[in-house]
Formats: C-alpha cells, sequence, structure tokens
C-alpha cells in the first residue's frame, strides 16, 4: 500500500520541495497551505499533488484538515511539520500578537498537526514525523525571539516525543535547515545576502532540495532506528 504524507505549507519554497520528493519516492502526498490560492492551485496543476487549505495554528481546521485527506487519500503515516512564519522585530519594538502569531503557527502549530495523526499512527504501529526546525532555534537570532523560541520549542517537542512514539514504531526528528534559497531568503537585499553567504563554509546557501532529501531519508524505512535527533543542515554555518 502506498504511503499517505502530508507536508504543511507544502506548496512553497522548502514545503514545495518535499512535496515533490516525497511524490518521487514513491509517495501519496498531500500538500498543505495557509492562504495563497493561486500559487497552490499551479502547484498542483503543474505537480499532480493536492492541496488542502486549512491554518496550522487552528487545532480544529487540522482536525477537519487530516480528517479530509485521510479520506482522499488514505491513512497518513508520514507527517511533515514544515509551516512557519516569521514577524522579526527587536524584542522592545515586539507586540504580543507578534509573539503569539509565531509560537501559534511555528511550535502550536506542530502540536496540532501531529496531535491530530498520532493515535493514528500508534493504532498501526508506524508513523514518520519531521519537524523542520532552523539554526536560529539552535543559536538564536536577534530580532527573532519569536522564531527562535517557537523553533527551539520544536526540537524539545522532537525529543520528549520520541522518548513516547518509540514502542509504537513511530520516529520523530527535526530538521534545521541554515539559510536555504527561498523566495523569502532571495528577496533579501544583494549586500545581506552576500554577508549571510559569507558566513557558510561551503560558500553557498542551500537549496530547498537540500532539505527535502533530508526529509525523505527521515520518513524511510532506512531511518527507523533514527529518533529525537537533529539533523543540522547549515552548510557548516553552525555546528551543534
Amino acid at each position: 500500500m502506498t504511503k499517505v504524507a502530508i507536508v504543511t505549507g507544502g506548496t512553497r519554497g522548502i514545503g514545495r520541495a518535499t512535496s515533490i520528493a516525497l511524490k518521487d519516492a514513491g509517495y501519496s502526498v498531500a500538500a498543505n497551505y495557509a492562504g495563497n490560492d493561486a500559487a497552490a492551485a499551479a502547484f498542483t496543476e503543474e505537480t499532480g499533488i493536492p492541496a488542502f487549505k486549512w491554518s496550522v495554528a487552528d487545532y480544529d481546521a487540522c482536525a477537519k484538515g487530516v480528517a479530509e485527506v485521510e479520506a482522499a487519500l488514505g491513512p497518513v503515516s508520514v507527517l511533515v511539520n514544515n509551516a512557519g512564519i516569521t514577524r522579526d522585530a527587536f524584542f522592545h519594538k515586539m507586540t504580543p500578537q507578534q509573539w503569539r502569531e509565531v509560537i501559534d503557527t511555528n511550535l502550536s502549530g506542530a502540536f496540532n498537526m501531529t496531535h491530530n495523526v498520532w493515535t493514528g499512527m500508534r493504532e498501526r504501529k508506524f508513523g514518520r514525523v519531521v519537524c523542520i526546525s532552523s539554526i536560529n532555534g539552535q543559536k538564536g537570532q536577534a530580532g527573532q525571539a519569536n522564531y527562535s523560541a517557537a523553533k527551539a520549542g520544536d526540537i524539545g517537542f522532537v525529543k520528549a516525543l520520541a522518548q513516547e512514539g518509540a514502542r509504537a514504531g513511530i520516529t520523530i526528528n527535526a530538521i534545521c535547515p541554515g539559510y536555504i534559497a527561498t523566495d523569502m531568503v532571495m528577496a533579501v537585499d544583494q549586500k545581506i545576502r552576500d554577508a549571510i553567504t559569507a558566513q557558510i563554509p561551503v560558500g553557498h546557501l542551500g537549496a530547498p532540495e537540500d532539505i527535502a532529501r533530508c526529509v525523505v531519508f527521515l520518513a524511510s524505512d532506512d531511518a527507523g532506528f533514527i529518533t529525537g535527533s537533529t539533523v543540522t543542515a547549515n552548510g557548516g554555518q553552525y555546528l551543534a
């Protein structure tokens, strides 16, 4: 039976590359998205991967979305918690709303999605969960207290759940990308990008496909003995 995978934030950037890589690896993929209907429609037309709209920050919407995916494709075996947002500001200027929006999507979103597939994975004695954290969840970043806290929280979430899921055949791991050449990063001023690249020992930004390949491995049977781990994929910029 073809395994079903959900990729949150799965129509753009790292999520897009991951959705395509999982499909190429033989999975039946559902790409979740939150708001950009045009981009989602174009993604589905190009890739043939169905896109499902809901906000990962809303627990009830996640429950409904997972049910919709399972009705269409079958039980979910693989979950990639990739959806994320930024609301950057130095802490003395950061608003409670900026804090809350990032925590709700980037950290609570991982809970909301994982909680809604966990019971089924336990019953079937198999599951793969991959959380996309960040280099800034490992080292911190000025102007991103909210984002860094959420992404560090994702790592703690993985370490705790790995101990619960292991005996039920569920693995859960984190990937911490460094600076990846997504639309968001490429929109930054060239001088800033050059300064970032100068800090990366391999000498270039990562590609979304670099992270997608990590996800495909962690979702595979070959990674069955790996759980609670953090894969650091940042070109040597930060060595954890």
